[in-house]
């Protein structure tokens, strides 16, 4: 793994990437910050966006290509119109501001070695009989329950599965859920997605998707969720394996939800982790350290390191990491922690509401590491 952080001192912007690479294909995660200088958002637009093309004509990226972006906003309503995208992948626009003062920040994900390609509102990756499948911003509006634009949401989303002769039971690695208004919306969303996902034969005794269930307002003032996918085809059943970490975690469907908290896919040349939002939960599904900001991240890293354990990894091979944050004024504490903890994997703290209220913090992860499993085909 090899971590690079650069500040541009004449547009006032940080570029923060890992790379990684195996076989024949190198990744990068890269997140965008802009240090606040006083302006309008189109002035930190510009200065992120330049910061993009810097970072794109760096060596290390040369031959790279976008597979998705999620844009971090503190205003989504009426800045996502400001912003111009010019990369024909995937993006996710939401409103979760970044904590550090800005207006925006951006998630990058790249690759080198595949071909990639776009169809509809998805950017699909092509390589070595494997086909990745990245669809965000799925979102609808004709119904006006979170029980009901979720359940739209999802059969859309599997109508577009369809087309790469793929289901949300077999092919669906990971999901992304946002919820505007997390505190009253999110219990829709679960019931809507327990009983979609019983329909398409996810059940307790099959497996769920690693997912986050997180506070995010769309863009669009009548969407009360909005979704984001990674699925995949051309894998066998057996590269998939499902963490659970029961040493500090309880399974989800315990507490009435439906996600597994990580998933492991393997490689012939490296492993995924795709860890998905965890705080400070015990393993009796009890929130641990209630009001105490500090105490609830130290649990929420011991309980993400145990997964990561249980697919072979450590925070070493960690190559980004989003962070969620209930209150704002918890930032100053969790940063300086963050910080020293984190030196050099790219991370972004958000505002953005846990779905219990009395945790104070989230994080998910992409983890990466070098393989050797020769029954698999290489990435």
């Amino acid at each position: 793994m090899d971590y690079k952080s650069k500040y541009i001192e004449e547009i006032g912007a940080q570029i923060e990437f890992t790379s990684f690479t195996a076989g024949e294909v190198t990744e990068f995660h890269a997140i965008l910050h802009v240090k606040p200088q006083g302006e309008v958002f189109s002035g930190q637009l510009a200065r992120i966006q330049q910061a993009e093309s810097k970072m794109m004509e760096m060596p290390e990226l040369e031959g790279a290509q976008t597979v998705f972006k999620r844009y971090f906003l503190s205003d989504a309503t009426n800045q996502v119109p400001l912003i111009e995208e010019k990369n024909p992948c995937t993006v996710s626009y939401i409103q979760q501001p970044p904590l550090d003062g800005s207006k925006i920040a951006i998630w990058i994900y790249l690759q080198r070695g595949t071909d990639i390609s776009s169809l509809n509102d998805s950017t699909v990756v092509s390589h070595n009989g494997y086909q990745h499948i990245w669809t965000m911003g799925i979102m609808n509006t004709t119904v006006d329950t979170s029980y009901m634009q979720t359940w739209k949401s999802l059969f859309s989303y599997i109508d577009t599965l369809k087309l790469f002769n793929a289901t949300l039971e077999a092919n669906c690695i990971r999901t992304w859920f946002f919820v505007r208004d997390v505190d009253t919306q999110y219990n829709g969303l679960v019931k809507s997605r327990r009983e979609c996902f019983a329909e398409q034969g996810l059940t307790q005794n099959t497996h769920y998707i690693a997912s986050t269930g997180i506070g995010g307002t769309p863009a669009d003032p009548k969407a009360l969720v909005q979704m984001g996918c990674y699925a995949m085809t051309g894998f066998e059943p057996e590269q998939q394996r499902y963490l659970h970490a029961l040493s500090h975690l309880n399974r989800t469907i315990e507490y009435g939800v439906t996600f597994e908290r990580g998933t492991l896919m393997q490689y012939g040349d490296r492993n995924h982790v795709y860890i998905s939002g965890t705080a400070s939960i015990n393993n009796k599904g009890e929130v641990v350290h209630v009001g105490d900001i500090v105490n609830q991240t130290y649990r929420m890293w011991e309980n993400v390191e145990a997964l990561l354990n249980e697919g072979d990894m450590t925070y070493d091979d960690v190559m980004q990491i989003v962070v969620y944050l209930r209150d704002c004024a918890d930032y100053e504490i969790v940063q300086k922690m963050f910080e020293e903890k984190f030196p050099n994997i790219p991370y972004v703290i958000t505002l953005a509401p846990v779905c219990r209220p009395t945790w104070l913090i989230e994080m998910e992860c992409v983890a990466v590491k070098k393989a050797d499993n020769a029954q698999f085909r290489n990435f």
